[in-house]
């Protein structure tokens, strides 16, 4: 069996997108520190977390691709079906904005994995264009729609890149990303992901806005946990910041080598 193939796992085992979504709730969120292998899902799922979401800037970079869907869809989602396999709590799939795949074989091949959960993005991942909100609307629709006919229960986590790539002032942005968020919700996502959004008085805007949950991405500069649950976050996801930092603690220690230095001195392991 090739790497492309090791995709089947059937369904999602029942309930665990129904227990995916009940963990979403505004002003309690769900944290979730994203993974790029079974290994990394393994430490997630061990330290007790309820469920384990991938990020495709940390899982690309492992199957030796850079972001942006230049990875096959074969092996992201192989790579998917290993995760969940890793673990018994659900999974969620960064899947970028579907590698291009029809809406029915996207969900098909996702069922597959097992996964009970995806992120869907509404830019380019290879231009870094925005892509119509019309269009997406009908995207994420017909996402829905496919699932609903193939049976498969699944949580839609809907990427709004108004922060990350749009233009246009502050104002402008919030209620942009507001528009696109309440659109995506009434096409039948779960979640909504303003991603790149820091400022405080945003996060709240948005979740007020929106009138659905939010995700917020979690790096330097944004809110504390316990700040961005008083504004209303129902999930924090941290990207690839988790895999990036485990990559410069390797380069570290490879270094050490390279100089004829113990990668066992305390320097390195904290003690």
């Amino acid at each position: 069996m090739t790497i492309a193939e090791d995709t089947t796992n059937d369904r999602p085992a029942p309930g665990r997108a129904a227990a995916l979504r009940a963990l979403h709730v505004p002003g309690d969120p769900l944290v979730l520190p994203n993974v790029w292998d079974a290994a990394s899902a393994r430490i997630v799922a061990a330290a007790g977390f309820p469920a384990v979401a991938t990020g495709s800037a940390a899982a690309a970079p492992v199957l030796g691709y850079d972001d942006g869907e230049t990875a096959p869809a074969a092996e992201m989602l192989a790579a998917t079906a290993r995760i969940v396999r890793a673990v018994a709590v659900p999974v969620t799939a960064d899947l970028e904005r579907g590698y291009g795949l029809a809406p029915a074989e996207l969900v098909e091949r996702l069922a597959a994995t097992g996964a009970a959960g995806c992120n869907l993005e509404d830019s380019d991942p290879r231009t870094g264009e925005m892509i119509d909100a019309a269009e997406q609307t009908v995207f994420l629709a017909a996402v829905r729609s496919a699932a609903s006919a193939a049976g498969v229960d699944l949580v839609i986590n809907a990427r709004v890149d108004v922060y990350h790539h749009g233009s246009g002032s502050p104002a402008e942005r919030l209620a942009e990303a507001v528009r696109r968020g309440r659109e995506y919700l009434a096409a039948g996502a779960d979640c909504v992901y303003p991603i790149s959004v820091s400022e405080p008085a945003d996060i709240g805007a948005l979740a007020e806005g929106i009138g659905g949950p939010i995700n917020i991405m979690f790096r330097p500069g944004t809110p504390s946990l316990a700040e961005l649950a008083g504004l209303g976050v129902a999930r924090v996801s941290f990207g690839p910041g988790l895999h990036r930092a485990a990559q410069e603690h390797t380069a570290r220690l490879v270094a050490a080598i390279r100089e004829g230095r113990s990668p066992y001195d305390p320097e390195f392991s904290g003690r």
